[in-house]
């Protein structure tokens, strides 16, 4: 009998070691020199297709092997004009530190028939197996390559990816290989000419600065947080005026001994008006009419949805909302969760599970929980509904999902919060949506028009198991009849005055980010950790306003400035106000301000004015487009590189020539300030 030699690799230590114990059952741990971090486990298997009876060695990279740079002739910022990194050549080479892995995996491609690679299954996955395809390559030219797909590393799926190899998707690897170029060239290039002018000027004020970098997903980031910022600081309340009434009703329908009169408050459909004169004329019109006509009594059921399927982007930010975690922390806890077999692969973008997803029987394994274990239980006894079809389906991994059951009292206090908000979340997605009867009533008051509403819950459903939102009876009203007139039992002209915006919250700064293609689900929680490195913001606790606008149903808008244009800084009202959910909002939730150094660098930029500003999103939006195209075959890694080159080019060129412009903003916001202070 032929026994294939046959080597795996996964993407880190810990998934090789838990996929070695599902498919060997036992196997024997060899060290490899030069590296602490990454073992070799070997053992028999037999692959339920043509490889048969298998001897395997299962070891592991630590994320990329490899690394992009120029030759060292390009290195030397002094003698090297920034514009030339545009097109100087790059070299990939074996960062030293993982020489040791390398060796290690050359030396068991030489003895191997089959490389079987198991890094993640997404773009950043699929480019580190071409890196370790290329290492096997080099000691073994006629070496098969397979790749396993798989989203959990719960035993039976695992068995199942690996009796089902696939290949490499050279596309997605020729994606990022796109990315790694362009993001290494123009940040190279912008960083140095940044530092090199502006340097000076800086650390005369601050002799610590170090590198004035530029990255580009960095800058369209900090630009979102400098446009709010600017919005607050130059915010000029303004005084508006409204109409409010309210009766005292008896409720006869359901009326009980020694029942008060109920009281309505109806709210004016105009909300309100900054022209004072208008609302007194409309409010002497209202008290001149003296009787108020029903013209609307409707009792009608209403429902608030379940939430959908979890996402990477949902858990960044509810983390923030609800766990008083950041996003790269939570990303790292969950990360750690699915590594030991808990959750399914934490970075996606997929808002709908497969059919041939049974989410039923994972609903049965979360019915051992004391907490959450009867009301999974409910839904294996007949409550299950499937879960709602979100818009999104990377075709890699789906959403976000429990794959066992553990106990918390095992987990960290970390692990704990992040564990429990996927169950809840999965176990929300397959109860039904919440119910309840919405009654509203409608009058008119000398011609001018007045709501009243109320909101009865009758059956919570999901809500029972997700504590994260909120959805709480209102006030109960009494029965009207339409053409009903009655004489207000109060009414009055109020004034009040706009609400400043807060600054930016990493809910609503997560929000902007995945609205604009600005980074992925995976790296966007990097994103904010580098400009916070970087010293072009500070984080600080959310005032209770932030933390109320992140919590809000409708957080997929951008943040709320309730207001009346956006010419003075003033920002539009609306949508973005908080809902009943907000009173789920944690303590937690962070806002970002931004530091003298970001302030002007942004400002810099945008008084370049030039539309493809680097303080704007549109470039790396369109990158990322790009990106996508090259996935779906659809446009070459060549094209896609010498294109955006040109576009970067021409921002170089426009930097470089106005830097005046920047060294002004840099001199109004951080020179001349220093100096005042000084004097």
């Amino acid at each position: 009998m032929v026994v294939r030699r046959i080597l795996c690799v996964a993407e880190k230590n810990s998934i090789s070691k838990a996929v070695a114990g599902h498919l060997g059952g036992q196997y024997q741990t060899g060290n490899i020199r030069g590296t602490q971090y990454v073992k070799n486990y070997s053992f028999d298997y037999t692959f339920n297709n043509s490889w048969g009876p298998s001897s395997v060695v299962f070891t592991a990279v630590s994320g990329h092997i490899m690394q992009q740079e120029f030759p060292s002739r390009f290195k030397n910022w002094n003698n090297t004009d920034p514009w030339d990194l545009f097109e100087a050549p790059i070299e990939k080479s074996i960062d030293e530190k993982n020489q040791p892995i390398a060796n290690n995996i050359k030396q068991h491609a030489q003895r191997c028939s089959i490389l079987y690679i198991w890094t993640d299954c997404d773009r950043e996955g699929e480019n580190i197996g071409a890196e370790i395809r290329q290492i096997a390559l080099s000691a073994n030219p006629r070496i098969e390559i397979k790749r396993a797909h798989f989203s959990n590393i719960e035993r039976t799926h695992i068995i199942q990816a690996a009796n089902n190899p696939l290949l490499l998707d050279d596309n997605q690897v020729n994606a990022i290989e796109s990315r790694m170029e362009l993001d290494l060239r123009t940040g190279a290039a912008f960083t140095r000419v940044l530092t090199l002018s502006l340097q000076d000027m800086i650390k005369a004020v601050d002799p610590e600065l170090g590198i004035i970098s530029y990255g580009s997903c960095q800058f369209p980031t900090l630009g979102f947080v400098v446009n709010q910022y600017l919005r607050v600081k130059n915010f000029v309340p303004e005084p508006f005026w409204s109409i409010k009434i309210t009766h005292k009703k008896e409720d006869e329908k359901n009326k009980k001994p020694d029942q008060r009169p109920i009281t309505v408050n109806f709210n004016w459909v105009r909300g309100h008006l900054f022209d004072r004169m208008a609302v007194v004329l409309l409010f002497e019109r209202c008290l001149n009419a003296k009787f108020a006509k029903v013209i609307k009594m409707e009792r009608k059921p209403t429902s608030k949805w379940r939430p959908l399927p979890l996402t990477t982007v949902e858990l960044q930010k509810n983390g923030s909302r609800f766990l008083q975690m950041n996003s790269s922390r939570v990303m790292a806890v969950a990360e750690g969760l699915y590594q030991k077999g808990w959750i399914s692969y934490p970075r996606t973008e997929t808002d709908q599970f497969d059919r041939e997803i049974n989410c039923q029987a994972l609903c049965q394994k979360q019915t051992q929980s004391r907490e959450w274990g009867p009301h999974a239980q409910g839904l294996v006894n007949g409550n299950f509904r499937q879960p709602r079809r979100g818009t999104h389906n990377d075709k890699a991994h789906p959403p976000i999902h429990p794959v066992n059951y553990v106990e918390k009292s095992t987990l960290s206090h970390e692990e704990q919060k992040v564990y429990e908000f996927v169950v809840r979340r999965f176990l929300a997605c397959c109860s039904d949506d919440a119910k309840g009867e919405k009654t509203t009533v409608a009058i008119d008051y000398g011609a001018e028009i007045f709501n009243a509403t109320g909101l009865i819950v009758l059956h919570r459903n999901y809500l029972e198991v997700y504590p994260y939102e909120k959805w709480e009876d209102s006030q109960q009203l009494p029965e009207y009849q339409v053409g009903e007139t009655f004489i207000p039992t109060e009414a009055k002209m109020t004034e009040g005055k706009t609400s400043p915006p807060h600054y930016i919250t990493e809910p609503e700064l997560i929000t902007l980010m995945d609205k604009n293609g600005i980074g992925t689900d995976a790296t966007m929680a990097e994103h904010i950790s580098k400009i916070k490195e970087r010293n072009y913001v500070e984080s600080r606790p959310a005032t209770a306003a932030g933390r109320l606008a992140a919590a809000s149903d409708e957080g997929d808008t951008a943040p709320a400035t309730r207001g009346r244009g956006g010419a003075r800084g003033r920002g539009r009202g609306g949508r973005g106000g908080a809902t009943a959910s907000a009173r789920g909002a944690t303590r937690g939730v962070e806002e970002f301000v931004p530091t003298t150094l970001g302030i002007a660098l942004i400002e810099g930029y945008e008084n370049l004015n030039f539309s493809t500003s680097l303080s704007k999103p549109f470039l790396r939006k369109e990158m990322e487009l790009q990106m996508k195209a090259i996935c779906d075959g659809q446009r070459t890694r060549n094209d896609v590189v010498q294109e955006n080159i040109e576009r970067y080019r021409a921002v170089y060129m426009r930097t470089k020539d106005q830097m005046s412009v920047l060294k002004a903003a840099v001199n109004k916001y951080i020179v001349e300030p220093e100096r005042s202070n000084g004097s």
